[in-house]
């Protein structure tokens, strides 16, 4: 087969070999006899056999020939012997040299394509570690004030809201905006979705990486990205909208500072999104349950034919959800803050349009950029629920530090197995940081446990101070859908911070007045819709949780069945175990 056809294994490869062979030349050259005799190859030699190819071994004896004639200066100027020698390398060098010049972005990453081949030579030996190197972490974008990184304010901000209301979308394009995907990757996920008919997707391509999501255009898991403002470090979650996929939105409503729902101003995709079983109320009250205090709604599709930017549609959308977000618990006045958009066009994300001229306040980006910080506890107790596990070179675990702050190497407790484990490397957002504080998005990797010892759910706390675990609890509840009445023995599935559990009602204690807040005398038989009751459950299993009070965010929980939301409440009290 033709050496031609053949791409090398990696470029940085073929770029060693040309370099040591341009080095061993040059030095030939200083003492190059111009007037010795001809070189006669001595045919009983050993067979010297050149490090990249074989089979080119023939062709060689000739360049050396070759070599002799040519006069130094011109050699030095073009390399004659490589031109017909080695078949491979004249394929590869002009490529070469062409891509490093005009474009910084090499496919293969970026510190090699500066460089370019000539370099090379001083770092052959360095070379192949550094790529070996490279290969096991794939080195993110990072943006060029990395010195000054930690200092940023770190918001998690989750994209929720009904099913193709362009949240994924949304996602990508604030990621273009920012820089954190170029435009060569957006023009190739257009290319690839024109193919599949699906050119309005592109840009949700960006966060919606695997083959599923791109082929029904619907997200599965919650997308993760990030990018940076002036002042703060934002993590995009980008949650599934489809109601099969509530369960991964819950886990990612329970990392988010801050929700941005996104409702489309369409004719008849805004009504779907928000009737009795559209997915825009169910988000809204999730993420409520979840933790979020700040909402930011985003009317998207504002530029569709059916709308046009029209003042009317985005007020009638307002005037419907304002009443259900209060229901939820969301101050309209503090909490919730509208704005119209278009996710595919970029309007008013990052720069105000002109298409709009009846919206005064701030594009999106440049709002989320001037909203208030959050008050965080550093100096807490470490608290960090585990979202997801996988192997990688050891046990890797993926969570948002709720409280405290942890550092390298140091020494924490997994409950509720009580394993004690050590962390050998922290990621914030995929770049390698010595200590982390919270709200930050996190990889550990971690010494001293199996991957399959842990569980989504468990939490790694700090020794002196263990989070409570047990499976018995007092709580609150607000029953807020449910068709029949809910007695004690009713199952449900519990999702409380990260954590999915199967628990049962064992018992009601009392019934909670909504507008005085009076408990009843008697024990209720039975609780049904919209009423508020405090209960003690049992979970199947020992979970982690805390008390509301001491620790809000692992003391809120969500009660589902069927496929719907049928409860929201809070820890009020832990049971002790009664052996």
């Amino acid at each position: 087969m033709d050496p031609r056809d053949t791409a090398p294994d990696s470029w940085e490869q073929e770029d060693d070999v040309e370099a040591t062979i341009d080095g061993q030349l040059d030095s030939e050259f200083a003492s190059l006899n111009v007037n010795a005799k001809p070189f006669v190859p001595n045919v009983n030699a050993v067979e010297f056999v050149p490090t990249f190819v074989v089979k080119a071994h023939s062709e060689n004896l000739n360049s050396v020939v070759a070599v002799e004639k040519i006069s130094t200066t011109e050699v030095s100027q073009s390399a004659a012997p490589v031109e017909n020698g080695d078949s491979e390398m004249t394929t590869e060098e002009p490529w070469d040299q062409k891509e490093a010049e005009p474009n910084d972005e090499e496919p293969g990453g970026g510190s090699y394509g500066d460089r370019g081949p000539s370099v090379a030579a001083t770092t052959e030996e360095t070379a192949p570690e550094t790529m070996e190197e490279e290969e096991e972490t794939p080195a993110p974008k990072v943006p060029p004030t990395q010195p000054d990184a930690p200092k940023k304010e770190h918001i998690n901000v989750v994209f929720i809201g009904h099913v193709d209301a362009g949240k994924s979308t949304i996602g990508g394009q604030i990621m273009y905006l920012t820089g954190m995907v170029d435009k060569r990757t957006l023009e190739k996920y257009e290319r690839e979705a024109k193919e599949k008919n699906r050119e309005t997707w592109y840009l949700s391509w960006a966060l919606d990486t695997n083959q599923e999501e791109r082929d029904k255009g619907k997200t599965v898991e919650v997308g993760r990205a990030y990018f940076e403002t002036d002042k703060k470090h934002f993590t995009i979650l980008d949650a599934p909208g489809h109601k099969s996929f509530v369960p991964n939105m819950i886990g990612g409503a329970s990392q988010a500072d801050l929700a941005v729902l996104v409702i489309s101003a369409r004719k008849g995709e805004f009504e779907t999104g928000f009737e009795k079983g559209g997915q825009t109320r169910e988000h809204a009250m999730l993420a409520k349950t979840a933790g979020v205090k700040h909402l930011i709604v985003l009317v998207n599709k504002m530029d569709d034919p059916t709308v046009n930017w029209s003042l009317e549609r985005y007020e009638e959308c307002k005037e419907k959800l304002v009443p259900f977000l209060k229901k939820v618990g969301f101050n309209p006045k503090k909490d919730i803050y509208f704005m119209p958009c278009s996710g595919l066009t970029g309007a008013n994300l990052k720069e105000p349009t002109d298409m709009c001229s009846w919206y005064t306040g701030l594009p999106f980006i440049s709002h989320l950029d001037s909203l208030p910080t959050f008050s965080r506890s550093s100096d807490g107790p470490v608290r960090l629920p585990i979202v997801d596990k996988y192997k990688d070179m050891g046990t890797v675990i993926l969570g948002k530090l709720e409280s405290g702050s942890i550092s390298k190497a140091q020494q924490l407790v997994m409950m509720p197995n009580r394993h004690v484990v050590e962390l050998l490397s922290l990621l914030s957002d995929d770049v390698e940081t010595d200590d982390a504080g919270p709200g930050e998005n996190l990889k550990l990797r971690l010494k001293g446990i199996e991957e399959e010892e842990i569980l989504p759910g468990f939490i790694l706390c700090n020794a002196e101070n263990l989070c409570h675990s047990g499976r018995t609890f007092d709580a609150q509840i607000v029953i807020i859908e449910h068709k029949s009445i809910i007695c004690p023995g009713y199952n449900a599935v519990l999702h409380i911070h990260t954590c999915i559990e199967e628990v049962q009602i064992t018992a009601l204690i009392c019934l909670v007045d909504k507008k005085t807040g009076d408990k009843s005398k008697t024990r209720p038989r039975f609780v049904k819709q919209d009423q508020v009751c405090i209960a003690r459950l049992r979970t199947a299993g020992t979970i982690c949780l805390e008390t509301f009070k001491d620790f809000p965010q692992m003391g809120r929980f969500t009660l589902r069945d069927e496929g719907k939301t049928i409860a929201i409440g809070k820890v009020l009290k832990l049971v002790a175990e009664r052996d």
